[in-house]
């Protein structure tokens, strides 16, 4: 079996490496299978505390592989035919979307169609001045998937985020940074560098703290003003009986830096609900 996906864990980062360079990592053959395999592997690793999601090659991810679809047309495939590569869409994203730690997309090159909607399905991301955007859909008759109806609007307004679909235009980095599509942009001869240096920060900060923010910050939307406050004060209470709250009171005071690391196994939930959540959290989730 050809290996599209490749996995590496150290130092508390997964690196998921989309690796079919020579067709811009577009996704053909089982390679969304591949990446379900990987993703399920991220979330049973013990110590990840980060995940980044890259490509091979010159691109990040130029989505389905277009061959394939005129292939199933030619032979005049319904949607049943086309509706298990949706569905793997759907595993892929729901998968990243629960896991409780830092999810980066490090976009280094073209990000269309899945592709793109596999970035947005990260919680940030970091963009080389090389890399650019598309939902491209439209340009071969068919609707946004993978979740991007979902994630696109609410990060760049509605307007944006019809032109983008209506049009198929793709836009380079610099716009993408414009409209909130990416967190920030690095110039491309020290991307590599710069993704793995923020990767490994995020991976050594005090993980309840940065686990429960992300849980906190993304069922906001959803909830009032008091009920906020309520989340937030559960949330701190963990936070402030954790060993790295403790550390990094005394580091700050010693003036050092503090070496946080402690309550990573207990700072929130696994997505198979390994780790219990922490008390008062039942109001909310």
């Amino acid at each position: 079996m050809l290996q599209t996906i490749r996995l590496q864990i150290a130092a508390g980062v997964a690196r998921i490496t989309l690796d079919r360079p020579d067709k811009l990592n577009a996704f053909a053959g089982d390679m969304r299978e591949q990446l379900v395999a990987a993703l399920d592997r991220v979330a049973a690793a013990a110590g990840v505390n980060v995940l980044v999601v890259t490509g091979a090659g010159r691109a990040f991810c130029s989505g389905g592989d277009v061959r394939h679809m005129v292939e199933l047309k030619c032979r005049g495939a319904g949607f049943a035919d086309l509706e298990p590569l949706l569905e793997l869409g759907r595993s892929i994203v729901t998968r990243i979307d629960a896991l409780p730690f830092p999810t980066l997309a490090a976009v280094n090159g073209v990000a269309a169609g899945a592709g793109l909607n596999l970035a947005l399905a990260c919680d940030l991301r970091l963009a080389s001045d090389q890399a650019s955007f598309g939902e491209t859909f439209v340009r071969i008759g068919l609707h946004p998937d993978w979740g991007g109806t979902h994630a696109l609007p609410r990060l760049i307004g509605l307007s944006r985020a019809l032109e983008l679909c209506w049009t198929g235009n793709v836009i380079d980095a610099a716009e993408a940074l414009r409209i909130g599509l990416v967190n920030r942009v690095i110039p491309h001869h020290r991307f590599e560098a710069d993704v793995e240096a923020f990767a490994a920060r995020l991976a050594a900060s005090p993980q309840a703290s940065v686990r429960l923010a992300k849980r906190s910050l993304r069922a906001a939307g959803g909830r009032t003003l008091a009920q906020c406050l309520d989340a937030e004060s559960d949330a701190q209470r963990t936070c402030w009986e954790s060993a790295d709250s403790a550390e990094g009171l005394r580091a700050f005071v010693d003036k050092r830096p503090p070496r946080f690391g402690a309550d990573a196994s207990r700072a929130a939930p696994d997505p198979a609900g390994a780790n219990p959540p922490p008390a008062g959290a039942s109001r909310f989730e």
